[in-house]
């Protein structure tokens, strides 16, 4: 009854602000709950597709190994890239064109750099929502408190006499706003900072997997022809 009473005193504004708190939390929490799952199996996956890919004979053989493992799609696009280089299809970009025009190391580098950015960019989605919750929820709760308590206050000042306890009470439910942006924002920046040292340990995983394929590949491809005088 008291949360009914104070959103029916409420202006426009000091509802507005109520259902953008929610608005924000529950965005956040939705964010939270998939990026754990993620996470968690990301970080699961990451180490058996490695362990699975070294275990295999050849690049084609570690593709179907890893096929299986690799269930947010994280290291099978590295080792596509690396065999779009390796074993170049017969409709890849022509050769007269500037995808083809460096080494094989260049072009190499640049498909890895390439599918590792897609790849971290999806790990990473969610973490802009939960650093801008967890920064601005308590300032939109802290509007909500101010803009209460003057709402209260002029309406006391309409009404005549004013007594501490009709001060008491307007105020009161103003302050709660403020209490809510709180309790929005420390989820979020607690998730924020627990998932941020998760990936960074995937990041490096998946960074030092692509440096390692690149020298594989560059290892395993045949040298080029001497020059002769």
């Amino acid at each position: 009854m008291a949360a009914l009473h104070w959103w029916e005193q409420g202006d426009a504004v000091t509802q507005a602000t109520a259902l953008l708190l929610l608005a924000m939390s529950v965005a956040s929490w939705v964010v939270i709950a998939w990026k754990a799952l993620l996470l968690r199996r990301a970080r699961h996956d990451v180490a058996r597709c490695t362990a699975a890919f070294w275990q295999a004979p050849n690049l084609d053989a570690a593709h179907q190994h890893i096929a299986s493992f690799d269930r947010e799609t994280l290291v099978l696009p590295l080792v596509d890239a690396a065999k779009s280089i390796a074993n170049p299809p017969g409709h890849s970009a022509p050769s007269g064109t500037l995808a083809r025009a460096g080494s094989a190391a260049q072009q190499l580098t640049r498909v890895l750099r390439d599918a590792l950015h897609a790849v971290l960019g999806k790990l990473q989605w969610g973490q802009v929502l939960l650093a801008t919750v967890g920064s601005t929820a308590p300032f939109v709760g802290l509007l909500g408190t101010v803009w209460g308590i003057y709402h209260a206050l002029a309406a006391m000042a309409r009404a005549g006499q004013i007594s501490i306890d009709q001060v008491a009470g307007p105020v009161g439910e103003a302050l709660v706003m403020t209490a809510a942006g709180l309790a929005v924002a420390i989820p979020a920046v607690l998730a924020y900072n627990v998932f941020g040292r998760l990936l960074g340990r995937i990041e490096a995983d998946l960074e030092g997997f692509a440096r390692d394929l690149r020298e594989l590949v560059l290892d395993a491809a045949p040298a080029p022809p001497a020059r002769s005088d």
